[in-house]
């Protein structure tokens, strides 16, 4: 907890960049028991660095170890993570030892896969939390949501966002989106075997984020699926507002190949999704970035309430 006479827990952003900035800005707006105590960067001319300074942040253009030296660095409790998979297991190590939760918004997946709305609760005690990918956070929902009432043995997500909202990190990570992601379907949504795929789309005026579900479960009534899912998507919109469905849920009854783990008659259930960012700081239809820091912030406000009323 904050010493500054603040009740709020102190949090250090790593990384100045869209998502780094973005997540100060929903901070600085929705934070409730959390505050940003420093902003960290490697690029002394970055937007965020200098946004940070003129609204009275700390910041460091030293990277972690700036803020490991920064006079109120004891104050920190909480580190967002948003630079590369590459820099984060080195930053993870360093703030471990000082005994800093760590929410990692980078593929290096050194902590659990964390989704808010499906299983933040069995990970509150972990000092490193993955978020995933943004096509994770958009589309676990909805497999777990199908996998609470039906045995799903496949599923596979397609998630469609803009070019413009892709920057060199999420270029430079396509092959760890796609392992990450598939991974993700599988231990946080509960399907026997899952797929991602991302699509950068270059269309102007840009796209909004736009994400495909597709399911191969047991055969179920459709209604059970239905109520479900439509309670998920309230569950998420809860943390991101312009979480929504595209289009009706559709259900195709089929013979599940024995490739996909399927013995006999099957459920095809196709949802579609979009994501419209909340305009904090990045563009609307940069939904995909969006979702990655406001369900960062979701998890922080969680773990920030259990210090505060501990």
């Amino acid at each position: 907890m904050s010493t500054s006479g603040s009740s709020k827990v102190s949090a250090a952003i790593i990384g100045s960049g869209n998502i780094g900035t973005d997540l100060m800005m929903k901070i600085l707006r929705h934070g409730r028991h959390i505050e940003v105590g420093a902003m960290v960067g490697i690029d002394a001319n970055s937007d965020g660095l200098a946004r940070a300074a003129r609204l009275g942040i700390v910041t460091t253009a030293s990277g972690i170890h700036g803020l490991l030296t920064m006079q109120n660095f004891p104050e920190i409790r909480v580190a967002f993570d948003a630079t590369s998979a590459g820099a984060h297991c080195q930053h993870n190590e360093l703030l471990q030892q000082h005994g800093v939760r760590v929410i990692d918004l980078t593929p290096a997946a050194v902590g659990p896969f964390v989704v808010p709305s499906v299983n933040l609760e069995a990970h509150l005690a972990s000092t490193n939390i993955n978020m995933v990918t943004c096509g994770g956070q958009a589309t676990i929902p909805i497999v777990a949501a199908v996998s609470s009432v039906s045995r799903v043995h496949y599923a596979e997500i397609v998630a469609s966002i803009s070019s413009r909202s892709a920057g060199p990190g999420t270029r430079a990570n396509i092959d760890e989106f796609t392992e990450t992601t598939s991974k993700a379907l599988e231990v946080v949504g509960g399907a026997g075997r899952g797929k991602a795929i991302i699509i950068l789309n270059p269309a102007e005026p840009p796209m909004i984020m736009r994400d495909t579900v597709y399911t191969l479960s047991d055969l179920v009534d459709k209604k059970l699926i239905e109520d479900s899912v439509h309670a998920m998507v309230e569950r998420v919109q809860r943390y991101v507002p312009g979480f929504r469905l595209k289009q009706n849920i559709q259900f195709d009854e089929v013979v599940a190949p024995l490739h996909c783990g399927g013995t006999g008659p099957g459920l095809k259930t196709t949802v579609f999704l979009e994501v419209e960012g909340a305009a904090h700081y990045l563009p609307a239809y940069a939904g995909n970035l969006d979702i990655m820091t406001s369900a960062a912030l979701a998890c922080a406000e969680k773990i920030a309430e259990l210090s505060w009323s501990n």
